[in-house]
């Protein structure tokens, strides 16, 4: 017999206060065995005892009732986050990206963003510079996302802005500016000799979602084939790139 049944069994009563110490108890276990989301419906149904049975509700079940809604939905985000950098990790991009690509009423904007040559950064500076590298990247590309957009981890030393809601325009100077942002950084603060770039290829195209992630990634192509730390878009059907190298 489990911890949990054994207080199901020790604390099953018929009456209402008795079934409420018996969720709050579950709910205690529950929680202490890192299990928020069973501990969080035994204290919501408390919380429905208590007010059946009670004026008001105890000020410790509220408390913990909050303690705990507090936690599952941290442990909710962190779920979704990318453990090194903290922008949203691939689970979330591409649950996101299914509802956004779905909805052809939403303009949408991705910009897939490659840190050049990074291999060489790990190779020359080492793997620890490399990751504080990465932390660095996605702190600066998140900085000019507006709402509701966001940045994502796509995989290894690739980042995706997200950008619903925005026209071409907005969505190139959003793009031209996190490169600029990234090309500009005082690298040598972490590391004497360091310098980055990132190239990014930005597609904002009314068609299917595999389509759009797959102009953006040819696009991406495009930007380090004219040379890196350029942003490449399409317009008026052909490909055009950004020639600032700054």
């Amino acid at each position: 017999m489990t911890e949990v049944e054994r207080v199901t069994s020790e604390r099953a009563r018929p009456d209402e206060t008795d079934l409420l110490s018996l969720h709050e108890g579950i709910a205690e276990l529950h929680a202490s065995q890192g299990d928020f989301r069973t501990a969080y419906e035994h204290l919501r149904t408390a919380l429905g005892i208590a007010r059946t049975a009670r004026p008001t509700i105890p000020e410790q079940l509220r408390r913990e009732f909050d303690r705990l809604r507090r936690e599952r939905a941290q442990a909710r985000e962190e779920s979704l986050r990318d453990a090194l950098t903290a922008v949203y990790n691939r689970r979330y991009l591409d649950s996101r990206l299914a509802d956004l690509l779905g909805d052809a009423r939403t303009p949408l904007a991705v910009a897939l963003i490659d840190i050049d040559l990074f291999k060489r950064v790990n190779d020359t500076f080492g793997h620890l510079i490399g990751d504080q590298v990465l932390r660095r990247v996605a702190e600066l590309l998140r900085e000019g996302v507006p709402a509701p957009g966001f940045c994502a981890r796509y995989g290894g030393e690739e980042f995706m802005l997200v950008l619903p809601e925005v026209q071409p325009g907005t969505a190139l100077r959003i793009a031209e500016h996190a490169r600029r942002r990234v090309a500009q950084h005082a690298w040598s603060e972490i590391c004497p000799g360091l310098g980055v770039t990132i190239s990014v290829g930005l597609s904002h195209e009314p068609v299917s979602g595999p389509e759009q992630l797959r102009m953006a990634d040819d696009l991406l192509y495009a930007a380090k084939h004219a040379g890196r730390n350029r942003v490449a878009y399409r317009e008026r059907g052909g490909v055009r790139v950004l020639e600032h190298c700054q």
